[in-house]
């Protein structure tokens, strides 16, 4: 079954090893000198010029008066996910989705962090009150018995091991709570979503099927508002591996949840922050249930809908534009999807993003002549890991039109530009480079 993966933008950090603080002088170090001479705390935010949700907070959310104020009552600092400094700080805090923003004190302990696009009013009312708070390891220590002191604090615990990807941390704490603690944590409804979630989230991340198919009516069930679609993901990635039959009767019921939230929440004026997740998620499911037509539906809607919002104008919020292109890549529409990407190609010239995607959306169809002098002009633009990714796709393309001479010369280039950074990506470089025929002479 073709799968498009929905919900937040996941990556793995390369670069260091997770726990290990990058050494030398940076954006961060620099920033904590900063807050503990102001008394103030830090907030790290992760972007990237390809992260969707990234081009909505900026134009919705981190502007305005709010703004302002966070920028007077902390250190600020954003770091791109493609730079060796961001890929390193992400592996030395398990940052694994975009964008991620991380509060810490003026010592560098972790107060707290939250994942993907957020509304305005949800992200401040999260940043001031993390501001304030103390240290997520100093919250765990008031998690003691079954007051409702002691259930608040373990809620947050439970919320921060779930946006942290460590599902294992967060249910091993659970269980070494004193059983007071883990009885009162059962019976609150909030607590317990939490630890569903956890249970999920280990049970995905493990390829636990049994687990994954256990804990998923639980997980699924309740409330989720805007982040089923983040659960769901999880769960029909599990159900992939089972039966078609039970497949469906898993999913099923999802079905009728999530074309509620596509009418509610995504077609309506009040609109989840991350529309994108529940059209893709809900378009997946209808393929997972063999529903053709309700598939097309929801893409078709969502089509429909952006681009009467946008009215031919790309500029006008690239959140939106981005999702249109999309969606019509995720319904198919190469003919529609050929016309858009020039257009956004011209809108956004600043980047390398959307020459690189025009390119590889060509390179995957076997039109590798048209692709080449877009991943050129992508190269041109780009930096970090992505000047080895796509050094990688240029010269794949390169090799296909038998050009296997500027093929080497592209990895070559890229690789001595590098040095030493994100090894994993050099090493397919080289790989690539090696497999070449002799330069003629």
């Amino acid at each position: 079954m073709k799968r498009l993966f929905s919900g937040l933008l996941l990556l793995v950090a390369a670069g260091a090893p997770a726990g290990a603080a990058p050494a030398g002088a940076d954006p961060v170090t620099d920033a904590l000198e900063q807050a503990r001479a102001r008394r103030v705390p830090v907030l790290i935010d992760f972007t990237a010029p390809w992260c969707y949700s990234c081009y909505y907070m900026a134009r919705n959310v981190l502007n305005g008066p709010e703004w302002e104020r966070a920028r007077r009552e902390a250190v600020v600092v954003e770091l791109d996910a493609d730079s060796p400094a961001g890929a390193r700080w992400m592996a030395a805090w398990s940052v694994k989705a975009m964008p991620t923003y991380l509060v810490f004190n003026a010592q560098g302990a972790e107060l707290g962090r939250v994942l993907g696009e957020q509304t305005r009013r949800d992200f401040y009312a999260w940043l001031f009150a993390t501001t304030g708070r103390d240290s997520l390891e100093s919250v765990r220590t008031r998690v003691v018995d079954g007051s409702e002191a002691s259930v608040a604090a373990a809620r947050e615990v439970l919320r921060a091991q779930h946006a942290r990807y460590d599902a294992n941390g967060g249910l091993n704490w659970f269980l070494a709570l004193p059983p007071p603690a883990r009885a009162a944590l059962t019976r609150d409804p909030q607590a317990s979503a939490w630890i569903a979630r956890l249970e999920l989230q280990r049970a995905a991340s493990e390829n636990d099927l049994p687990g994954c198919v256990s804990v998923a009516p639980v997980a699924l069930d309740g409330p989720l508002g805007c982040e089923r679609p983040y659960e769901l993901g999880k769960v029909m990635a599990c159900a992939d591996k089972l039966p078609e039959a039970e497949r469906r009767a898993l999913l099923r019921p999802q079905s009728e949840l999530m074309q509620l939230l596509v009418d509610k929440r995504v077609l309506s004026n009040h609109r989840c922050a991350d529309e994108r997740s529940i059209v893709l998620t809900a378009a997946d499911l209808q393929q997972a249930l063999g529903n053709a037509a309700a598939e097309a539906q929801v893409l078709d809607r969502a089509i429909i809908d952006v681009k009467t919002r946008i009215g031919g104008d790309l500029r006008k919020d690239r959140n939106l534009s981005d999702n249109l292109r999309v969606y019509l890549d995720r319904a198919g529409r190469t003919e529609d999807l050929d016309l858009i990407l020039p257009k956004l190609i011209e809108a956004y010239p600043e980047d390398y993003v959307y020459p690189y995607r025009h390119a590889r959306s060509l390179a995957e169809r076997g039109k590798h002549a048209e692709a080449a002098p877009l991943y050129e002009q992508a190269a041109a633009r780009t930096y970090g890991v992505n000047k080895l990714r796509i050094a990688e796709l240029r010269a794949k393309s390169l090799q296909a039109l038998n050009r296997n001479d500027e093929a080497r010369q592209v990895l070559s280039e890229a690789l001595q530009a590098n040095g030493p950074w994100f090894p994993e990506d050099a090493a397919r470089l080289k790989a690539l480079l090696a497999s070449l025929p002799p330069a003629t002479s």
